[in-house]
Formats: C-alpha cells, structure tokens, sequence
C-alpha cells in the first residue's frame, strides 16, 4: 500500500486548546437542555466571592458543579456534604481547566422535596374530602376553665404556653398531655395524647403545640390520621406549629391556626389586665347606678309614708275584715255546690262503669263459650258420622268406575315400550315390545304377529 505524502502546514487545521474547549463547550451547551440532576453533595467550597463550588455523586459517577452568588443567596437552607439534594441545571464546560460541569439555577433537599410533594398530596385529598371546610371550624370560647396542651413535656414550646396562660389568664387550669412531636414515636404519642383529651373530655379546648424546625422535624403533624383525629376532637383545636412560615397538615384541619405555641397561648385565653380594667369600669358604673336607685327609692318610701299619714289604717283594716268574711261566705256555697255536683257526677260515672265494664262482659263472654262448646260436642259426631257414610258412598262409586276394577274382571291395558296405549293391533308388528297390565301384575311380551279384525273393518258402514 503506497504511503500517503504528509500533509503540508498549509492545509492543516489545527487547534489551539482555547479553542477546543470553546467549541466544546458550544456543542455541549447547544446540545443538552436544562436538567434534573440528583446527587449527594461533596466537597462543598464556599469562598469569600459567594460563588458555591462543589461535586454531585451517586455510586457510578461524580460531576463538577458551581452555583453563583445570585442564585444560592435564593435558597432557603444551607447545604453540607452528604446531603442529597436536587438541582436544576445547566451543563457546560470551563474553558480555563477543560472540565466538564453544571451551572447550578435551583437546588432542593431531595428529602424534603419528597416530604414536600406527599404534603401537597395528603392536602389535596383531605381539602377534597371537605376537612378544611371553614364552616367545620369551631368558635373558641372566650374564658375556658380548662385549658388542654399536647406537646412535649421537656420543649421550650410549653414553658412559652406556660409563661403566657400564667401571665393573661392565672385563673385557668392546665392539663398536659404529654407526646413526642418528632421522631418515630411521635405520631403514635400524638394520637394517643388527642385521643386521651378526648376520652377525658376535661377542657374547654385544645392547644397542640412545638417549635420550630425544619420540614422533617415537623414531619408528624402532616399525618393523615393525626388530622383526622383533630378533626373528630369533641372540643375546638389550636394549633401553634413551628414558626410563622411553616405550615402543617394539623394547621389546615384546626379550628384556629397560631402562627407560634405562644400566638396559640394569646388566643385561647383573654388579657387578664384588660377584663381588670374592664371589671374596674363596671364597678364604677354599678356603684353610680346603685346610688342612684338608692336615691330614687328613698324619694319613693318618703311619698309613700307621707301618703300613709293621710290615710288611718285602722277603717282600712276594718273594710278588709268585712271584705274577707263576705269572701269567705261566699267560697263556702261556691265549694258546698262544687261538692255536690261533683258527688252527682261521680255517681253517674260509677253507674256508667258498672255498665262497660270488663268483669260483666268477660262472664258474659264465658258464658257464650260454654254454650257453644256444648253445642259443638252434640253435633260434632253426628256430622262426622254422615261423612263417613258420604266419603263410603264415594269410594264404592269411584271403585265402579275405575279402569283397576275393569282389570279384576279379566281385561288388561297393553302399552308399546315407549308407553302409548295400544288400541290397534296395526299400532304394533312383529317384534314390537309391548307391556300388558292385569288385575294383579305385569307382562311383558314381544309381538309374533299381528291378526286383523274383521269385525273392526274401517271400510264398513254401520248399520
């Protein structure tokens, strides 16, 4: 094979790298769109610049990444090594080294996207099923005696319900139903703390309350089974989860969402100091009323007495002692009247009763009976006895007419096999199986032959 002859300066296109990664990374950025990229964050760099540099690896491979100052000032957490996270991305190429990287635009705790898409499915399905319904929502009532609270019995969260029921409201009662709020036994507590305020039915409403945290530490009250049993609490439910910016599932189905366990604490009870300054009102007023009154009822006895000087209580004594003799004569006639109609009415009732009632006609009912069960007893044979001479007659009358004493004076019914009746001895050649019934018993025979009867000429003409 003959050589080929190098090729001349003049016709070689050469690159520089500058080039070649520049032309790399055109076709890289032309050629892949904006991704989803999930992996586990390493060597997490973050320099005085603000720019985020970082690797992106799973178990088959790892990927170079940058995020700039103006997108992670954006985010709402911070991330750390070992942390896996979603990014959305562009890829590219960094001319200066030949590296293959992304442009990071957007991260998400992979974590805590999932927990965020099964938050938004659960609020769906119970916003669906009407359990957000505003027209669910309970009033709170304004001074409960007794105040229940579902938290953890060693967070700061009830120290704040505490501090502030103490301070606004001393005079009422507190029961702590005592739960986890994070972790695995926290949904199992929670429930079983709802349950037993429930079950108790010893406060007026409910406080269910934790600090703040991130969405995984406030994961358990975004359970489906804790929001219906919030749901179903005989008493009205407040919620004061986290911090004003978190949201739970347990939130939604309350009847009062607090923004913080001590906004719960505010809006269950009223400002001790305001109802003082409000009693102190009210005792001002009613003072002034009742001195008032006083006067005014002074003013009356006094009109009263000067009315009582003009007129002499002895006369009036004395009409009202002939007033009530009058009465008294006049209620006794009324009463000796009274008595003896309603004598009268008694006695036409007594005679009315004796007339309808139950004793008389339950013997005349007795009566009866007997007198027909002896009837009954002296016709009862007679008309058995003229059955019985009915039913013989009957029977001999059925006996003569029936085909069974034909066959006890010497005939017999001849049947083919298939069981028709024969009538013609045409009906059944030779060979054919027949079955005869007697007075007593059966025969079964084959036909021989087959004998015409004159006599039976269809031909002839009777006479």
């Amino acid at each position: 094979m003959p050589l080929l002859p190098p090729s001349t300066p003049s016709n070689r296109d050469i690159y520089s790298v500058g080039r070649l990664n520049r032309e790399a990374r055109m076709l890289i950025d032309h050629g892949l769109p904006l991704l989803w990229v999930e992996g586990e964050i390493s060597n997490l760099s973050r320099p005085a610049s603000g720019h985020w540099y970082f690797s992106l690896k799973d178990r088959d491979a790892q990927v170079r990444c940058a995020m700039f100052r103006g997108r992670n000032t954006l985010l709402r957490f911070a991330p750390r090594d070992g942390q896996l996270v979603l990014v959305r991305a562009k890829a590219g190429l960094y001319e200066a080294r030949g590296e293959f990287q992304l442009v990071v635009e957007h991260m998400e705790d992979a974590g805590a996207g999932a927990l965020q898409r099964e938050f938004e499915r659960l609020r769906a399905k119970l916003e669906a099923e009407g359990l957000f319904d505003a027209r669910l929502k309970r009033p709170l009532p304004k001074a409960p005696a007794t105040i229940g609270v579902v938290t953890s019995p060693t967070g700061a969260a009830l120290q704040d319900i505490l501090n502030i029921l103490r301070r606004r409201f001393p005079a009422a009662r507190v029961i702590v139903y005592p739960a986890a709020v994070q972790g695995k036994e926290a949904v199992p507590q929670l429930l079983a703390a709802v349950a037993r305020a429930g079950e108790r039915a010893e406060c007026d409403v409910l406080i269910v309350a934790r600090g703040g945290g991130s969405i995984e530490d406030l994961w358990a009250f975004n359970d489906e089974g804790l929001a219906r049993a919030l749901r179903a609490a005989p008493m009205p439910v407040v919620t004061g989860i986290g911090h004003e910016t978190d949201f739970t599932i347990a939130d939604f189905v309350a009847d009062v969402r607090a923004p913080t366990p001590s906004g719960a604490a505010e809006l269950v009870v009223p400002d001790g100091a305001a109802w003082r300054l409000q009693f102190a009102r009210l005792e001002s007023r009613l003072l002034q009323v009742a001195a008032r009154r006083l006067r005014a009822e002074g003013e009356h006895l006094a009109r009263l007495q000067r009315r009582l000087a003009l007129t002499h209580p002895g006369q009036r004594l004395q009409q009202g002692a002939q007033r009530l003799d009058e009465l008294e004569q006049r209620l006794a006639g009324v009463l000796r009247l009274r008595l003896a109609d309603s004598r009268l009415d008694l006695q036409r009732l007594v005679a009315r009763l004796g007339q309808v009632s139950p004793v008389l006609k339950l013997q005349r009912l007795t009566a009866r009976r007997a007198l027909l069960e002896a009837r009954l007893r002296a016709t009862l044979p007679r008309q058995l006895e003229a059955l019985g001479r009915r039913f013989a007659l009957a029977h001999r009358t059925l006996h003569a007419v029936s085909p069974l004493a034909t066959l006890d004076r010497g005939y017999a019914l001849v049947t083919r096999e298939d069981g028709r009746l024969l009538r013609d001895a045409a009906d059944a050649p030779p060979g054919t199986r027949i079955e005869a019934r007697l007075g007593r018993g059966r025969l079964r025979a084959t036909v021989d032959e087959t004998l015409a009867d004159p006599s039976s000429d269809p031909t002839e003409t009777p006479a």
